[in-house]
């Protein structure tokens, strides 16, 4: 058999351990041949095994676990016997659908969605007779669990798509309760774009001996673009500007070596008319949360920290890092610059350094065992009256775990009975008296609005547009 020959072989639904009506129904829908990501995984899910996998929208993976957890089904057993959570409510509804065309093969099969944003009342009527799968989110999902209108103890199979948004959001703590609600012994599949810490302690804590696949190249310094510009005395406030007037980073992290400057350099490039935070060792805990939530989320451009205060911070998506100064230490230098260029994104490492700063940048070409490039700061173009507008914008809830407050509560309190779309609505961090939620620019004003005048789980909170 040639290499080809073989290679579609593999990649051919007809190699999977289906029956004739359900790879016919395969057929029938425009499935030709597996995606990568359902050719690493869907033997390991219909071996019955716990997958990890790492693939973004797009990739199949939805199909991958839906079909995954369909060929498991039993049709005449008419008990929950699969869980999909969602981060949104759009996704959840584009999710049902798919199970559904796949699932026509099965007679009777069915499918509820459960979400946040729509009325209870049609939602316990279509429970009092077990649907086979719940597609929903972690909110309303687990609201039903504790009325008993939902249960679980049957569950075969349970599905988290997109765990990284959904942890983004908020959602751990109600997961965690979901998953208490339901038995040991199941398939547990988590798909997720990205790969932080977070995802592999929740992995670590609700699956046994997971598959690990990734589809995505994940983190690699052949990703990250490294230029070094040498500027003159007095020129690195400017020079900063003309970097970030070059390349437009929607996310930036400066670093500085002492907390003095940073600040400085913060309150400076705020009044040139940039979002800028700054992180030091100097802010109070309840500041320092504020400052990482809002970079976090999008709703701030920069943010100028030290490496102290920088310790542990994981931003997805940063697409530059610049050294206003140079460390001393290669290895904080190589640990500085590896925050960008993660999860098969390229990144760019911009750094300045003074004449008399040679040695470090000597120490950091002999680090690396490569020549660095330096470029001059004169071929930057540079632009008029130039803005980075964040996407994002947070408001702050006067609320939080204390006064009971959910992510889905918020997320409903924004999406029911308005026209937000949940697709508008980014992170959501909850702290014990005090919420946050990221939501895109445009609807800013609007979602302000309905949270100042509407109620988050029966009462009224004072909310705020943060700056």
């Amino acid at each position: 058999m040639t290499t080809s020959a073989a290679n579609s072989a593999t990649t051919a639904f007809s190699s999977l351990p289906l029956s004739p009506e359900f790879l016919a129904n395969i057929d029938s829908l425009g499935y030709t041949e597996m995606t990568p990501i359902q050719a690493q995984s869907l033997p390991e899910i219909l071996g019955g095994k716990d997958v990890l996998a790492q693939a973004k929208t797009g990739s199949g993976k939805t199909a991958a676990f839906a079909i995954g957890l369909l060929h498991s089904l039993d049709a005449k057993t008419y008990q929950t016997q699969s869980l999909v959570l969602c981060p949104t409510r759009e996704l959840a509804d584009q999710v049902s659908k798919e199970i559904r065309r796949l699932a026509r093969a099965i007679p009777n099969t069915k499918i509820l969605t459960l979400c946040g944003g729509k009325p209870f009342g049609p939602q316990l009527a279509s429970l009092e007779h077990n649907p086979h799968i719940v597609v929903g989110t972690p909110g309303r999902v687990l609201k039903h669990l504790e009325r008993g209108s939902l249960t679980l103890n049957r569950l075969k199979t349970l599905v988290l798509d997109e765990a990284d948004r959904m942890l983004d959001m908020g959602f751990y703590d109600d997961i965690m309760s979901i998953i208490d609600k339901m038995p040991q012994q199941r398939q547990t599949l988590l798909f997720s774009a990205t790969y932080p810490d977070e995802i592999k302690t929740i992995s670590a804590s609700i699956q046994n001996k997971p598959v690990d696949i990734r589809v995505e190249t994940v983190h690699d310094d052949k990703k990250i673009k490294q230029v070094f510009y040498e500027i003159q005395k007095g020129e690195r406030t400017k020079a900063l500007i003309s970097l970030l007037e070059h390349y437009r980073p929607e996310s930036t992290v400066v670093f500085c070596n002492r907390k003095q400057q940073t600040q400085e350099l913060a309150d400076d490039l705020w009044q040139k008319g940039f979002h800028v935070l700054a992180l030091h060792g100097d802010l109070e805990q309840k500041d320092r949360d504020q400052v990482l939530v809002q970079f976090s989320n999008k709703s701030s451009s920069i943010l100028v920290a030290t490496d102290v205060a920088a310790r542990g911070l994981d931003i997805k998506d940063l697409e530059a890092v610049i050294n206003f100064e140079l460390s001393p230490d290669p290895e904080i230098h190589i640990h500085r610059i590896g925050r960008t260029g993660r999860a098969g994104k390229e990144g760019l490492a911009l750094s300045l350094f003074m004449a008399s700063e040679a040695y470090k940048v000597n120490a950091i070409e002999d680090s690396r065992k490569n020549p660095i490039k330096i470029e001059s700061i004169s071929s930057l173009k540079t632009r008029e009256n130039f803005k980075l507008s964040p996407p994002m914008v947070t408001l702050c809830i006067n609320g939080g775990r204390k006064d009971k407050v959910r992510p889905g509560d918020i997320l409903g309190a924004l999406t029911a009975n308005t026209s937000l779309p949940g697709t508008q609505i980014g992170k959501i961090d909850i702290f014990d008296n005090i919420a946050y939620v990221a939501v895109e620019r445009p609807i800013a004003k609007q979602a302000l609005k309905v949270l100042s005048e509407g109620k988050i789980k029966g009462r009224m909170f004072k909310v705020r547009k943060l700056r």
